[in-house]
């Protein structure tokens, strides 16, 4: 049998005893009087004394209307107890009183008439002081009052924890009427809410006597099963006038609405928050990869349990063969985020794949339509609309995927993607609320991605042209073995300015060139290709290097707000020397074998495009096996670590002149290079070697 069908245990029996404390009939106050057949008074009670002011002494004997009535009121008196005592019924009501002190009080009367063993009658007179009693039967109805009208559900327990009065707010509060209440325990009237825990608190009140205020539960009643209700419950003990415990009584007010608008306001701060974090969290740096899972990272799992970036191929300047169709879209996945592990993340196109739908699928829908699509409740038969395949679909139902919502990705007014959304362990559906504040995380998101898409396609047309302008196979010098690399920034794939050259000169000499133009992006890597020319078109003149710097300088400050390091070194393999002038350039590195590598220290001179400073050239020797190495200060400066240890660095991860100059060049990009380097290098290293051996002088008609 369910609960709600046992019947209400009735009350216990009274069981004899002697009372613990005053009751109501003490606080009444009520008074007993016997009167026999002649009037006169043959029994006196104490509460007779204290409401008549007589002693049973001075009382008992006397004839009652003598001693308590008014004259006036004699007659009226004495014709009542006649009727009593004929027979003619027990009569009630407000009678005039004299008190010992002379004093009238208005006393409540109950008179009937009693018999004995030998029939003889006597009259019973109970009364009650009228003002006590009016304002105890007043305290009882306003009691009663408030109970019945009282907006507040209220309720009495027993000791037992069984109802004894439940008011009609509650009846309506818990949708059940009164006598689905009375002698059951909570646990049997409520089974729909948490009962137990109602009854542990109101047992703790019982024991303790310290009261629960406000505690909230929430929970479903019988009227409205499918609507969460929520209420503050308050529960204090109740105790007779000795103090001791007869009960519990509790207040129950219905705070649904205000526990809802809590709940919305809580819920639109959270998302104020969310979009808040995504405005510091997505766009981090300009690489396409990072910022979608970036998104990813912020969608879960406060919006969803699992997120997907794709992005289409199309805007990706990325056309291969079998592309797109009419009808279809080509998706390249960017970013697969999960709460946790699940079947969900395989079901997912792999990040960096190309995956081409039609229009049954919901991203296609998507994207063509340019609006968010919303699948509150994903039943197994959508699962198709979702999933890349049927294997795929099965890996979501394992999942427990129950909703879902694509929201594209629009920059510029441009669809470049779409983000979808899925709930696997969230119990809750996807709403309209959650609907604008994904489209809103994808506003934030589309606009980065589109960012750091035309970032990559700039990037990649400066290194285009970067890596054009620069010597792809130097040719081949007397006297000198050459190594070198370009390499550009590391963190954010920045291309600069630097660049390297080796010129061949007239008498097998070697112009070696480094230069580093200020500034990035595909401006500076422009800037490099005309100042490169234009050093490499002077230094063909044979010029000293400090010439070609001052001429180079004048070539730059035409070129208007562009500023530039070099450095240039004229080797001469048939003397081993070597004419070398910087313009606010580094110092290069000599190694020579049997010596410690040593910074050359030469006169700085002024960047180029300052204008008018003048460059001074040094000589240096540079035999078989020595090593140059040029460089840019991509290679040695960083944020963190001062430039002079740095360049010891340098210098002491050159201590092996023996080593091959290809994997010298390794090393020192490995070692020196940091993750996220934010400038480009360029690197050159020269080494001398013996000049081949002259062949003999052609003879006369050769």
């Amino acid at each position: 049998m369910s609960t709600s069908d046992a019947s209400p245990a009735g009350p216990e029996p009274a069981r004899p005893g002697p009372s613990t404390g005053p009751g109501l009939l003490d606080v009444l106050g009520v008074a007993a009087v016997v009167l026999d057949e002649s009037g006169r008074i043959a029994l006196w009670s104490p509460q007779a004394e204290a409401l008549f002011g007589y002693t049973a002494s001075e009382a008992l004997g006397r004839f009652a209307a003598q001693l308590l009535v008014d004259e006036q009121h004699l007659g009226l008196v004495l014709s009542l107890f006649e009727k009593v005592m004929a027979g003619g019924g027990p009569w009630a009501g407000v009678f005039p009183v004299l008190r010992k002190d002379g004093s009238t009080r208005l006393a409540e009367f109950r008179n009937m008439r009693l018999e004995d063993q030998q029939g003889r009658r006597y009259a019973l007179g109970i009364a009650s002081d009228q003002a006590t009693l009016r304002r105890v039967e007043r305290d009882l109805a306003l009691s009663m009052r408030l109970v019945a009208q009282s907006p507040i559900g209220l309720a009495v327990l027993d000791t037992d924890l069984r109802y004894v009065l439940v008011n009609p707010a509650l009846e309506r509060i818990n949708g059940l009427p009164a006598s689905r209440h009375i002698g059951r325990r909570v646990t049997e009237a409520l089974p729909f809410l948490d009962a137990e825990a109602v009854e542990a608190a109101m047992r703790e009140v019982l024991t303790s006597g310290s009261p629960q205020l406000n505690q909230f539960t929430t929970g479903r009643t019988p009227v409205a099963p499918e609507e969460d209700r929520a209420w503050s419950v308050s529960v204090y003990r109740l105790e007779d006038p000795a103090g001791k415990p007869i009960g519990v009584a509790a207040s129950v007010v219905d705070v649904t609405e205000q526990h809802k608008a809590s709940t919305a306001i809580a819920i639109a701060r959270q998302r104020l928050a969310l979009i808040a974090d995504a405005s510091v969290r997505i766009g981090t740096t300009l690489d396409l990869w990072v910022t979608a899972r970036e998104l990813g990272d912020v969608a879960v799992p406060q919006l969803a349990d699992v997120a997907t970036v794709d992005i289409l191929d199309s805007v990706l300047g990325d056309h291969p063969p079998g592309g797109e169709t009419e009808g279809t879209v080509q998706f390249r996945a960017l970013a697969v985020k999960a709460a946790r592990p699940t079947p969900a993340t395989r079901a997912a196109d792999p990040v960096g794949t190309i995956a081409r739908y039609d229009s049954t699928r919901l991203v296609t829908q998507c994207v063509h339509t340019g609006r968010p699509i919303l699948r509150a409740d994903v039943s197994p038969g959508r699962l198709a609309g979702i999933a890349r395949d049927s294997e795929a679909a099965a890996l979501l139902a394992e999942a427990g995927l129950h909703s879902y919502l694509a929201v594209p990705l629009i920059a510029r007014g441009e669809v470049i993607g779409v983000m979808g959304l899925q709930r696997t362990d969230n119990p809750l559906p996807f709403d309209h609320d959650d609907l604008l504040l994904a489209s809103e995380l994808a506003a934030r998101a589309a606009v980065c991605i589109d960012n750091a898409r035309w970032y990559q396609r700039q990037r990649h047309a400066a290194l285009t042209l970067q890596r054009h302008l620069l010597p792809h196979h130097p040719t081949p010098t007397p006297g000198l073995e050459i190594a070198y690399r370009y390499q550009p920034a590391a963190a954010v794939g920045e291309v600069g300015g630097d660049w390297f050259d080796v010129i061949p000169l007239p008498d097998d000499k070697t112009a070696l060139v480094v230069g580093d133009v200020m500034g990035s992006g595909i401006n500076a890597a422009a800037t490099m290709g005309q100042l490169r020319t234009a050093a490499r078109t002077l230094a063909e003149l044979d010029l000293d290097p400090a010439a070609v710097l001052t001429r180079l300088d004048h070539t730059t400050t035409g070129l208007g707000h562009t500023m530039a390091t070099c450095v240039i070194a004229v080797y001469d393999p048939h003397h081993g020397r070597c004419r070398i002038a910087t313009a606010g350039h580094l110092p290069p590195v000599r190694t020579r074998p049997g010596h410690e590598p040593e910074l050359l220290d030469l006169p700085t001179g002024a960047p180029l495009g300052v204008g008018g400073v003048p460059f001074e050239a040094s000589t240096l020797d540079l035999g078989v096996g020595d090593e140059l190495v040029l460089y840019t200060d991509g290679l040695v400066e960083t944020r963190d670590q001062d430039i002079d240890i740095r360049l010891q660095a340098l210098t002491t991860l050159l201590g092996d002149p023996g080593r091959p100059l290809e994997d010298t060049c390794d090393l020192l990009l490995r070692t020196l290079r940091q993750p996220d380097d934010r400038d480009d290098v360029a690197l050159l290293i020269a080494r001398g070697r013996a000049l081949p051996a002259a062949g003999p002088e052609p003879g006369p008609g050769r």
